[in-house]
């Protein structure tokens, strides 16, 4: 039978800043995504101000014929109030990531919170509405004697939820935690490590324990690596981006992924763009595909229009109607959606195969400006 692959279709910018409001005249980027009681789609936008302090705005979603095409702006939901959100000169509420949990009956929102004492720290709130927020606080690590470190001295961002229960290491049920710690060049790396290039991790905290206090869900252990970055256009770091959603092939996660580009100025260029990769239904520290190239890149005048910057950065994706949008940030400036989409197989892509397959072929389809549809290439398969 023909594998399938996945691609993105952009369709355009449906949120740009606007220059008269003092919240957000710097910046409307990054959002999370969910839907209110009445039926709402609505996004959480991380919005910038003088100072470069972010918070969180209440955007909903202007629709036609079920495909966003605009925003109608709403309140800042979240300011940098608490101790960990702010200080030393600096605060911010940042890049939002929101999931459904059906067995909690809540949404879960991590956020990365900047300017604590400890730099970029990993938060989190709950909602039953999508409206008003509880915050639960910044996620602890327990300490691992395996890994010979402490991970909570790290700064750590990306930080998604899956939407169910999975099967922990030591066979627990457990939610589980896809996170960034950002390794510090003057700290000795945690055992294992070798790489100090920012990479995907995973936690987990158990469903028994969460059930009996929900603030248990803060506290993670049984720490893996899962994927660390291994193509040119994530050469530099990757993150995750949305959180992952069940396909018949197991978890299919997509992710950013940063390159370095020398432009002739002192500082190189990063490029972001968005690859994916599929995770094992029954092992999520396992990778058993990614994708070799993005399959959405910085393209467009928007994507381009940071001086040492160009950046598509997915962060939210939500099923309206009978397709699944995702919502990016435009060089921490703009929101813009694309669809993703699944489907057979094209001539001259590559059929997606076991990691404990044969070799198979390096090659990708590339299709117009924004649509890509690319193979996932087994995860220990390297491009030469």
């Amino acid at each position: 039978m023909t594998s399938p692959t996945y691609r993105l279709r952009r369709l355009g910018t449906i949120m740009s800043p606007d220059p008269d409001d003092p919240v957000e005249f710097w910046g409307a980027f990054n959002p999370t995504v969910g839907r209110t009681p009445d039926g709402r789609w609505r996004l959480l936008a991380r919005v910038t101000a003088e100072g470069n302090v972010s918070r969180l705005r209440s955007v909903d979603l202007v629709l036609d014929d079920g495909v966003p095409v605009g925003v109608h702006r709403g309140d800042v939901v979240m300011a940098p109030d608490e101790p960990w959100e702010r200080g030393g000169g600096r605060g911010g509420i940042e890049d939002p990531r929101a999931t459904w949990m059906e067995s909690l009956g809540l949404y879960v929102m991590s956020y990365t919170a900047e300017g604590g004492a400890h730099g970029a720290r990993a938060a989190l709130a709950v909602s039953e509405d999508f409206r008003t927020w509880r915050r639960l606080g910044p996620l602890h690590f327990a300490y691992d004697p395996e890994l010979a470190h402490d991970l909570n001295v790290f700064p750590n961002k990306d930080v998604v939820l899956f939407p169910e229960p999975v099967t922990a290491p030591d066979g627990r049920m457990s939610y589980a935690f896809l996170h960034r710690p950002m390794w510090d060049p003057m700290l000795d790396l945690p055992a294992g490590v070798t790489d100090r290039r920012h990479s995907i991790w995973v936690s987990f905290a158990p469903v028994d324990a969460v059930a009996e206090d929900l603030r248990a869900l803060v506290l993670l252990d049984q720490h893996r690596p899962v994927a660390q970055p291994m193509f040119p256009f994530e050469s530099t770091k990757i993150g995750a981006g949305p959180p992952p959603i069940r396909v018949p092939e197991g978890w299919l996660l997509l992710h950013h992924g940063v390159s370095e580009h020398d432009t002739g100025e002192p500082v190189p260029r990063l490029d972001y763009a968005a690859g994916a990769m599929l995770l094992d239904a029954d092992d999520v520290t396992r990778v058993r595909y990614r994708t070799s190239e993005p399959l959405l890149a910085p393209e467009t005048t928007q994507e381009q229009a940071g001086v040492d910057r160009h950046i598509v950065f997915p962060s939210g994706l939500a099923r309206i109607g009978d397709a699944d949008y995702l919502f990016y940030g435009v060089s921490d400036r703009y929101i813009g959606v694309a669809v993703l989409e699944r489907a057979a197989a094209e001539p001259g892509a590559t059929p997606w195969q076991a990691v404990d397959g044969p070799a198979i072929s390096r090659r990708v389809t590339a299709h117009h400006r924004g649509r890509k549809s690319l193979p996932c290439l087994p995860a220990d398969q390297a491009v030469a």
